[in-house]
């Protein structure tokens, strides 16, 4: 295990370099002067070749880069050109917010997709199985801003049971968790039907049905735990990107989260606070992987890392 875990701490290394090279060259090549952004179209040379020195963007990129990267992993990731705050400051103040919705939106998604994938396996071919699964594609197909206004005009307008924009507490998340977990849940009954359906057929699944094992304990104990690991996977994938922001969701909701933040990063030339959430994103994806390759060792103990 030891072993695995220094291979993998040294591939998420190279991983966040790569990404790193990647975003910095990107951010640089677009088009336009974050100075010029900040200081107005009516500032003098003077006063935007200061403010360059200031932040050091007269330098080389390759400079610029490096410099980046030494005081990033001491911990600085910048400052905002917009806020004045420190980047990690504002990844601080921004990540609660989306750290819940995260979380009720991967247990939302979690238990509505197995329990559909497990109706839609058990009941193969019947109208239960058709149900679940067009539950499953409407998840999947329909946009995530159509299910979020949907929802508003519904839940919030209409009926007048949550807020419909901002944050205020729990019930302020229940919708956008929904919207969210929608998505995943689709893609969570399809590969949990599937992998049911694998599991079903094998010999000791019929084995254990003939000696009278109950539905429940064939289901729950023999068949979901065997085709969980695929669908622990995806998941783990899931919470991943949810952590790095789902931006069009805390848009729409007005949430004061990582997504609405790299909008507004972008939206303004904030380069800093750009960079910064990217790195961070890449970082919490990176981690969600290997959570859930430690995951498999519980969840079947055949699965050992050397």
């Amino acid at each position: 295990m030891k072993n695995y875990l220094s291979r993998r701490l040294l591939t998420m290394f190279i991983t966040i370099i790569g990404v790193s090279i990647l975003v910095f060259a990107i951010i640089h090549l677009i088009p336009g002067n974050p100075v010029s952004y900040i200081l107005g179209d009516f500032a003098t040379e003077e006063s935007v070749a200061e403010l360059e020195s200031r932040l050091g963007l007269d330098r080389p990129i390759i400079t610029q880069y490096f410099s980046y990267m030494i005081n990033a992993f001491q911990g600085d990731l910048g400052t905002s050109y917009v806020t004045g705050y420190t980047v990690v400051e504002e990844i601080m103040n921004r990540i609660p917010i989306t750290a819940q919705l995260a979380l009720y939106s991967v247990i939302f998604g979690s238990v509505v997709g197995i329990l559909l994938g497990v109706i839609a396996a058990v009941k193969q071919n019947t109208i239960f199985d058709q149900i679940a699964m067009l539950i499953a594609l409407v998840g999947i197909s329909a946009p995530g801003f159509w299910i979020a206004l949907f929802l508003i005009l519904l839940f919030s307008y209409q009926l007048g049971m949550f807020p419909i924009s901002g944050y205020s507490g729990f019930y302020s998340l229940i919708l956008p968790s929904i919207t969210l977990g929608l998505g995943s849940a689709g893609s969570i009954a399809r590969m949990t039907r599937s992998n049911m359906l694998d599991v079903i057929k094998q010999d000791y699944i019929r084995t254990a049905k003939a000696k009278g094992a109950s539905l429940y304990r064939l289901v729950f104990k023999h068949s979901l735990q065997n085709a969980l690991i695929p669908v622990v996977t995806l998941i783990g994938m899931q919470f991943g990107y949810l952590m790095a922001g789902a931006v069009v969701t805390e848009t729409v909701f007005a949430l004061p989260g990582l997504g609405s933040l790299i909008v507004s990063a972008i939206s303004t030339r904030d380069i800093p606070t750009v960079q910064g959430l990217l790195l961070f994103m890449a970082a919490m994806i990176i981690i969600a992987n290997l959570l859930v390759d430690l995951i498999y060792t519980k969840l079947d103990p055949r699965i050992q890392y050397d």
